[in-house]
């Protein structure tokens, strides 16, 4: 997805230019499914995982899986 920064700080979507809203969400990964909370396009339905989220939470989760 691409996304950008309007002028009021809130993420848009860069297909719709719609703004994301915070929703809850269902991850998979591996034979795990998780629901959270992320910003989704109303419209596509297109998901953003910001980089921090991506390098930080979710790649220590994902490790955590592969271990067990």
């Amino acid at each position: 997805m691409n996304s950008e920064l309007n002028s009021a700080g809130n993420w848009k979507c860069g297909k719709c230019n719609e703004p994301l809203v915070m929703e809850k969400t269902k991850v998979k990964y591996l034979d795990g499914s998780f629901e959270v909370e992320l910003l989704k396009c109303p419209k596509c339905k297109m998901v953003l995982i910001d980089e921090s989220l991506a390098t930080g939470k979710m790649l220590e989760v994902e490790k955590s899986l592969e271990d067990k």
